[in-house]
């Protein structure tokens, strides 16, 4: 007879994780990174999880806001199953009315203690503004908006500096980090220790997400 299985790390179906507390949520999303680089990954989307979700009310433990690149699946590269994270995708993870509303929401009617922006390497939206500020033709329509969010980060990083793509794309997500933990209904949890907001990036190549010093 083989030894008791494990109980998996991570929310049980209609819980939020162990402490409910920024410090846990935030060691909850890295432990299944680790996870998922390994090839270790304990969580399956398959029906089984969604019906188990799906009897509960949602409870989960974090919002992430990442970028809509398709090679950055959120749930995939931190191996969360259903009901675990809320998640927000738009180009350049960029803000706007309706993503803030939504992080919001999360964070003061389903209690979230953790908000994490993720960028990632070789960002195109970046590209894009890096592109624009040096003289290339906007690209007009509501793709202005995405750059004209991005651009201070170029700007700041300095458009002709031969490393300002991958110095502007982690610019940006401190930026957008920093504008989070100023909103009106985010700050007030955050000053009393019961919501972090964090910026890290995301390595294409080895699967690997790194926390970033705001």
């Amino acid at each position: 007879m083989g030894s008791p299985q494990a109980t998996p790390p991570g929310p049980a179906p209609g819980g939020r994780a162990a402490g409910g507390t920024p410090r846990a949520a935030l060691a909850e999303l890295l432990a299944g990174n680790r996870r998922f680089v390994s090839g270790q990954p304990i969580h399956g989307h398959d029906v089984t999880a969604a019906a188990a979700a799906a009897s509960g009310d949602q409870q989960p433990y974090a919002v992430l806001l990442g970028c809509i690149d398709s090679r950055v699946p959120l749930e995939a590269i931190f191996d969360q199953t259903f009901g675990s994270i809320c998640v927000i995708r738009t180009g350049g993870h960029v803000l706007d009315r309706a993503v803030l509303g939504s992080i919001e929401y999360v964070v003061g009617e389903l209690g979230v203690p953790l908000v994490m922006v993720l960028g990632h390497e070789r960002c195109g939206a970046v590209a894009s503004a890096v592109d624009v500020l040096r003289g290339g033709r906007s690209p007009g329509g509501a793709l202005n908006h995405l750059v004209d969010q991005i651009a201070p980060a170029v700007t700041e990083v300095g458009v002709d500096d031969s490393r300002v793509h991958p110095l502007a794309i982690r610019r940006h997500v401190l930026r957008t980090v920093t504008a989070l933990r100023a909103d009106d209904l985010l700050a007030g949890p955050a000053d009393a220790g019961r919501l972090a907001v964090v910026g890290a990036l995301y390595d294409l190549t080895t699967g690997e997400v790194a926390l970033l010093e705001v």
